[in-house]
């Protein structure tokens, strides 16, 4: 296991963008790609990918197994209605709609609509942009709004939270009324590049040193949550899915 002194994930280490995974060795992880991933990968989604790369913020997209398993999750549970909080270039949108049958919508919600529209063409490609109403600006507000009208709780069979950590208890208060009982939440990054398991002197990144206690405390209220079963992964940078009971 690698020394907690020396976390191997670098968030936003744009020159050499690093490998998203608690695993042993980058080897290993290596060899899931190479073996279960990329030859599923679709290749919109292949190419969407490579393009995110070259972005400047690359680091802060979902890695091509964490989209496989939200597009199992997706079919799995017969999801017709998602929610997406925190879009970016669209790795996870396009898994999520390409897993979502003909007729199913996502409501995506991101504060850069020009981060989204560096996906759209290959969500375009795909065949699949009728399926995403994308919205831009705060999604607290809009969140807020959605909760004004009873009919709208319980609207989403899937709700998957990647976007600011600061906010991330917040998002939940708001989703798990929006969210039917017997349907999905996922939350992105709550192993936090395993600093949430690290010594409060470990010499992570500025950003993720700031974020840390806003993940923990996330962490920490689902566990206790009643309304709530909760499994909580290390794929990625780690994956909580929430399953709403009550």
């Amino acid at each position: 296991m690698a020394n907690e002194e020396e976390p191997k994930n670098h968030l936003f280490n744009t020159k050499d963008p690093p490998l998203k995974s608690h695993l042993q060795s980058d080897a290993l992880y290596k060899y899931i790609l190479e073996t279960n991933v990329y030859p599923r990968e679709h290749e919109c989604l292949k190419k969407l990918r490579e393009m995110t790369q070259k972005h400047p913020w690359n680091a802060i997209a979902i890695p091509p197994d964490e989209g496989q398993l939200l597009s199992m999750l997706i079919k799995l549970i017969n999801a017709k209605n998602t929610l997406e909080i925190g879009v970016y270039t669209g790795y996870s949108l396009l898994s999520t709609a390409l897993a979502l049958p003909p007729d199913g919508k996502i409501l995506a919600l991101d504060v850069n609509r020009e981060n989204y529209e560096l996906g759209l063409p290959f969500i375009e490609k795909a065949g699949v942009a009728h399926k995403i109403d994308f919205k831009e600006g705060p999604a607290l507000p809009f969140l807020d709004e959605l909760l004004k009208d009873e009919n709208k709780k319980g609207m989403f069979d899937f709700v998957f939270v990647d976007a600011d950590k600061n906010n991330y208890l917040n998002y939940h208060k708001r989703v798990i009324d929006l969210v039917k009982v017997g349907g999905l939440i996922g939350y992105d990054n709550t192993l936090w590049a395993g600093s949430v398991a690290a010594s409060s002197d470990a010499p992570f990144t500025d950003h993720i040193i700031s974020q840390r206690p806003y993940v923990m405390e996330l962490n920490k209220y689902l566990a206790q949550d009643s309304r709530i079963e909760i499994c909580q992964l290390p794929v990625g940078d780690g994956i909580t899915l929430c399953r709403r009971i009550i």
